[in-house]
């Protein structure tokens, strides 16, 4: 995946993540696509386990998204963000670590606060 087709990805997961509109946001994840969070002491495997972490951490917490820099590595992508939303602070900084399928679908994705 070039790094302007993962750009334009990412921006177009985020929109949907903001959505909090489940069917959108699990549309990017292969399905069998692992979502690690050290931050919340869990991994969640598969759709239907991202589903329960998106469930709890947007859709419960109201949180919105926003994208503060895409930076392409070895392995992975690189995403920094900004949280917002009903959560204890009500803003936080976060990373999601991101691999692709070939397909263009996501595989993985380390995520943890900063």
């Amino acid at each position: 995946m070039s790094n302007s087709d993962s750009t334009t990805t990412i921006t177009s997961w985020l929109e949907a993540t903001n959505s909090h509109r489940a069917d959108a946001y699990l549309a990017f994840f292969t399905k069998d696509a692992v979502l690690d969070d050290p931050s919340v002491g869990e991994v969640f495997k598969g759709r239907s386990g991202i589903k329960k972490y998106y469930d709890s951490y947007f859709i419960g917490y109201n949180t919105q998204t926003e994208l503060v820099s895409i930076e392409p590595r070895a392995e992975f992508v690189h995403v920094e963000v900004n949280f917002t939303g009903d959560f204890p602070g009500g803003q936080t900084g976060g990373i999601f670590d991101m691999t692709f399928a070939p397909d263009g679908l996501i595989s993985h994705i380390r995520a943890d606060l900063t």
